[in-house]
């Protein structure tokens, strides 16, 4: 299951990006930016930001997270976000021994079809096992006839396999990384995988987020979230149809996030 953790952010992100808006309709210099900003002005100026749509601010604020128990298909939705930094556990450099991997809910409900999808995993598990053990075998030899130490060549060789092996691992594959966004790149986030219509992983995963930076950032963060929770759905004729039902969850998951 995937577990979301917040390992850094911006100190006082929202009085410091209520700071930078000042400076834009204010005659402040930057040296005295902070001086005044109580907790109301500071609310105040975000909720005028939102209000007028004047985002650029919010980018001088970041979180970082920790993300774990995710599968390599939601690596590559997540990375389609570019306004972003990752950091993802290589399986180049790091084998996968008894590799975990993510379930699809629909999946496990049906006995039969789980059966199939665990049977299928562990025979996927040996291959990766057997090709990298075949690969390693065969990448010590040459090195050692090459003149390559003993030690070394069998570390070489490990990586050289693992390397091709991986090439058999199933999009499921668990994998675990760091991700570090701006505000504003995650109000872009957050539109986008919140939203109904995304796929169950990464809008799980991203709902986490929301809750963790709702906590320190309430103000900044409280309508974040999937376009129809502040508005019409911006979908067209792919709407899901359900904005209510998109609304109540909302409210329920940031409602969950104690501040």
């Amino acid at each position: 299951m995937a577990k979301v953790t917040l390992l850094s952010y911006t100190p006082q992100p929202e009085k410091l990006i209520a700071a930078a808006a000042k400076l834009c309709y204010s005659d402040s210099s930057p040296q005295t930016l902070m001086e005044g900003l109580t907790p109301e002005k500071t609310e105040r100026f975000l909720e005028m930001l939102q209000s007028i749509g004047h985002e650029s601010p919010i980018e001088h604020v970041s979180f970082t997270f920790g993300i774990e128990g995710v599968s390599r298909s939601f690596l590559a939705q997540i990375t389609r976000h570019r306004i972003a930094s990752y950091s993802v556990q290589s399986q180049r450099y790091v084998r996968e021994k008894d590799f975990q991997y993510v379930t699809p809910p629909q999946i496990a409900q049906i006995p039969e079809a789980l059966a199939l999808y665990e049977k299928t995993m562990a025979q996927i598990g040996e291959s990766y096992d057997r090709l990298a053990d075949m690969l390693k075998q065969k990448h010590t030899q040459t090195l050692l006839a090459q003149g390559v130490e003993e030690k070394a060549a069998v570390r070489q060789a490990e990586k050289m396999a693992i390397e091709d092996a991986r090439f058999v691992l199933p999009n499921a594959c668990d994998t675990q990384m760091v991700v570090t966004m701006n505000a504003r790149s995650l109000y872009n986030f957050f539109r986008h995988r919140c939203c109904n219509r995304a796929q169950w992983e990464i809008r799980e995963v991203a709902y986490q987020m929301l809750e963790l930076v709702y906590q320190v950032a309430p103000t900044l963060f409280g309508h974040a979230g999937a376009p129809c929770i502040r508005g019409a759905c911006p979908e067209g004729k792919m709407s899901c149809g359900r904005p209510d039902e998109v609304r109540a969850y909302d409210a329920m998951r940031k409602g969950k996030a104690t501040r």
